[in-house]
């Protein structure tokens, strides 16, 4: 094993470099994993294609320990794959090698670096090869110790030995020190394999810089029928003196001094380039799935809740989108994913109350190419909200769906209640928000969000709603549908979801009294239809959204920031809600019908002082 020990020299004088240039990074966490990824990549039992690194077949390495970076690039510094010159680009900016791993480098698998997602996305790239495309190949998770902390890394542990994921090998790098001093654990591995091994794992102890203890751990690993975590114990800042085990040396890069030492100190390093084993060329080998006949068509009148349309929508356009595979947080008889879970079992994949990793396993699903549908409750999405933010630096396509959303849901009370949901996902980069109000366009909108490249949110309502619209309306993403207009509009009323059927009644009542409103349908929270809503408000006195939504980051402060007017007043949830009714609800937080007459009441007296003729 010569050979490896000049890799692992390599790969610490590259570590140094490239971080003692940039003037930042985490050199020690990425000192003390040296050997246990030299053995894997270098040493025969990680499979891949360096030409050709999306081959299906080949095995995956996630560094769920973003901040060792330095480290994956070096690995492929030495696999031929970067130059040294590429190498010293670390952290500059427009460099593919960032701070933490992203997509823009073709040999990081996910984009990490908030620690204790890692094994997620790895479950979820290790269901894909198992249950999906059939394929052999092997998911490899390198974990810090300090991110055994996060509850998400328990909830993959759990889940990856609910679904036996013999393809699946964690690797903890236990060496002892986190940011600020030592670990849970420190250097008790015992403590770590009792606790993994209590959930189905098979754990293996060694000394994570003895090349034979690192080796047999992998033979071992590969032949095992269940998931197998490696729990190395190694030194933070291993090989160099000064470094090695020492508090407050983490995220700190070397002085030129210091590396100048360091480098005395390993003597000589030579500059060698090592191959990587390839797998053997497979592609996907799905289990045939019959197509299911679904011809369900609704029509008009007919009270549908959204929800339950979108488990249908899943059915319908699944031979469409053969690809969708459909993730739930043990709410599926209330999401009504259970009716996609019906037709295509295969496809469906119950993830339990473990929100977290349910979104971490979306992401590994969707970097494998596969259209993850994710759903629950759209209040519970709200703890899963750093993995969302995370995924659009993955650049994962994922589409998510909150069904119970604000307080038309009724008796439940506010614990259940999403009422933060649409100002969180239109956070998100490039994210699409889509809020359908009756079962044609939720149908319509899920063949959308299907379609659409990138993260997608479905806010769908619990409630049944009535059918408004025909089978030959189309719901393109950043459109809206105008339902009530006539030259005599004074206000025009911009509702979604519920409150487009509250602003309808109030458009009856209303004309009854010979005023008349126009009446838009944002299904598209983002992006908005600009050109519609500043077409009415130029035809109109003013705008007012209606929304069962908090009003920070909701649909009036969407529309007021896109089209710039003091004309634009906003009815949202403004009280703490209660249990009660949703009629009740509706109305004490004026968002219901009665709401929106007051207010027009309220502004035709300002704006014309009395009623008009």
């Amino acid at each position: 094993m010569s050979y490896l020990t000049e890799i692992a020299k390599l790969l610490r004088y590259y570590i140094l470099k490239s971080t003692t240039q940039a003037g930042s990074g985490h050199p020690t966490t990425c000192l003390s994993s040296v050997e246990l990824m030299a053995s894997l990549l270098f040493g025969g039992f990680f499979h891949f294609d360096a030409d050709n690194p999306d081959a299906p077949n080949n095995d995956r390495l996630i560094f769920s320990k973003g901040h060792a970076a330095p480290l994956l690039y070096s690995l492929w510094t030495v696999a031929g794959k970067l130059t040294e010159e590429e190498l010293l680009t670390l952290r500059k900016f427009g460099s593919p090698l960032e701070g933490h791993p992203v997509r823009a480098f073709p040999y990081s698998e996910a984009a990490t670096g908030s620690l204790g997602q890692g094994l997620s996305i790895g479950v979820g790239m290790a269901i894909n090869g198992k249950y999906i495309d059939r394929l052999p190949y092997r998911v490899f998770v390198l974990l810090g110790d300090s991110e055994m902390a996060e509850g998400s890394v328990w909830e993959a542990i759990q889940l990856a030995a609910y679904y036996q994921l013999d393809n699946l090998i964690g690797i903890i790098d236990v060496n002892r020190l986190g940011q600020r001093g030592e670990t849970m654990y420190g250097h008790d591995l015992d403590a770590y394999a009792k606790r993994i091994s209590a959930f189905g794992w098979k754990t293996i102890c060694i000394d994570g810089h003895e090349f034979n203890e690192i080796f047999k751990a992998y033979e071992e690993a590969l032949k095992s029928d269940a998931p197998t975590m490696i729990i190395a114990k190694t030194i933070k800042g291993k090989g160099v003196s000064f470094l090695e085990d020492k508090e407050g040396r983490h995220g700190v890069a070397l002085t030129e001094a210091e590396f100048k030492e360091a480098i005395k100190e390993l003597g000589e390093v030579k500059k060698v380039t090592a191959l990587i084993k390839k797998p053997e060329e497979l592609n996907p080998n799905p289990k045939p799935i019959g197509i299911k006949e679904f011809s369900k068509r609704y029509s008009f009148g007919e009270m549908v809740a959204t929800r339950r349309a979108y488990g249908e929508a899943l059915v319908k356009i699944f031979p469409e989108f053969p690809d969708i595979v459909v993730l739930d947080a043990e709410v599926s008889n209330s999401t009504y994913a259970e009716i996609f879970k019906k037709y295509y079992p295969e496809r469906f994949f119950e993830c339990f109350v473990a929100e977290q990793n349910m979104v971490g396993m979306a992401v590994g699903l969707a970097l494998r190419g596969k259209i993850p549908f994710v759903s629950t409750f759209a209040a519970f999405l709200a703890r899963a909200f750093d993995h969302i933010r995370m995924a659009q630096y993955s650049e994962a396509n994922i589409k998510f769906v909150g069904s119970h959303a604000g307080v038309s849901i009724g008796q439940d009370g506010p614990s259940q209640m999403g009422l933060e949901d649409i100002a969180m996902m239109r956070s998100i980069l490039n994210s699409v928000v889509l809020y359908p109000s009756d079962a044609v366009s939720t149908e319509k909108l899920v063949r959308e969000a299907a379609k659409h490249n990138g993260i997608v949110y479905i806010r769908t309502t619990r409630s049944a709603t009535p059918v408004i619209y025909s089978y030959d309306e189309e719901f393109p993403i950043g459109g809206s549908k105008v339902l009530k207009a006539s030259d005599k509009d004074l206000f025009t009323v911009v509702g979604a979801g519920i409150t487009l059927h509250e602003a309808l009644k109030a458009y009856e009542e209303l004309k009854n009294k010979g005023i008349y409103i126009r009446v838009i349908d944002l299904y598209s929270v983002k992006p908005l239809d600009t050109k519609t809503l500043k077409k009415a408000l130029s035809e109109t006195k003013a705008i007012i959204t209606v929304e069962d939504h908090y009003p920070a980051g909701g649909i009036g402060e969407a529309v007021k920031a896109e089209i710039g007017s003091d004309r634009v007043y906003s009815l949202a949830c403004r009280k703490t809600p209660k249990s009660g009714t949703p009629e009740e609800l509706l109305d004490y937080e004026e968002i219901s019908a009665k709401a929106i007459v007051n207010l027009i009441m309220k502004l035709i007296a300002t704006y014309f002082n009395s009623l008009p003729k």
